[in-house]
């Protein structure tokens, strides 16, 4: 998995997520590794929600560990683990990556949304300019939003059941981009350009669908952050009412090179 056989020099990468069985950045990421002849390896790792600060205590103090990968559930607790933000972080309120500096202390930041950005706008689909209903206000929904008004995406209208949560995104994000960020309204499903699910609905045979992607207009684009199954409910059912579709593994595979740049690979 490495460009060498691991060793006492090998340095170690952890993905943290409770689940785990469904992260994809070992096997798209360790193969980079071993292109650039990195003696580093990423490996899962099971984070109970209730023991997520024990488990990254530990790893932060291990002396090989230079970096971690953070999935759901623990994008937003895990900011309060990390010693600076950086501004993706920052505005998001989540992080989905952490780094070891040379001073010892741990940077945390979030790719989650421009590695969506780059996907889509890689497969064709520009968001500038396009209205967008977002559905999931969580870890990803929260750095997917930021990154989409960041690259000129308007109006981005959100949903989410937490009604907390959706207005403590509201109120980060409306005092940056005030007339562009609002919570979803009756009519903006049917109006939308791209229509994304960023919630982890799907992840789980018999998961309900996040919304009824018949009720999107035709020609728009219905999106999923969920990597596995590749193949989600949601878009097996779009792509049968005729919709375009993308698929959640484009935003790591466009993650990796910012990997590369935070993590300081060569």
């Amino acid at each position: 998995m490495t460009g060498t056989p691991l060793s006492g020099t090998t340095r170690l990468y952890a993905v943290l997520g409770d689940p785990v069985t469904q992260v994809r950045a070992p096997e798209l990421v360790n193969p980079v590794l071993a292109a650039l002849g990195v003696d580093a390896v990423v490996v899962p790792v099971h984070a109970p929600a209730e023991h997520l600060a024990a488990v990254v205590g530990g790893l932060v103090r291990a002396g090989n560990v230079d970096g971690l990968l953070v999935t759901v559930p623990h994008k937003a607790a895990v900011c309060a683990l990390a010693d600076e933000l950086g501004p993706a972080a920052a505005l998001s309120g989540t992080a989905n990556a952490m780094r070891r500096g040379a001073d010892g202390r741990w940077l945390a930041d979030n790719f989650d949304g421009l590695g969506f950005v780059r996907g889509l706008e890689a497969a064709g689909h520009p968001v500038r300019g396009r209205r967008v209903v977002l559905v999931g206000a969580g870890g990803a929904g929260s750095a997917v939003a930021v990154a989409l008004l960041m690259a000129g995406a308007g109006p981005v209208c959100v949903r989410d059941v937490d009604e907390g949560r959706l207005a403590g995104l509201l109120a980060r994000l409306g005092s940056r981009w005030p007339r562009t960020v609002r919570a979803e309204a009756p009519g903006d499903l049917a109006a939308a350009d791209l229509v994304v699910n960023a919630t982890p609905l799907g992840m789980r045979p018999g998961d309900p669908l996040p919304f009824d992607p018949a009720a999107v207009r035709a020609d728009a684009v219905v999106a999923d952050i969920v990597m596995k199954p590749h193949e989600t409910a949601l878009l097996r059912a779009a792509a049968a009412a005729g919709r375009r579709v993308h698929h959640g593994v484009h935003m790591l595979e466009q993650q990796v090179p910012c990997y590369r740049e935070f993590f300081g690979w060569p």
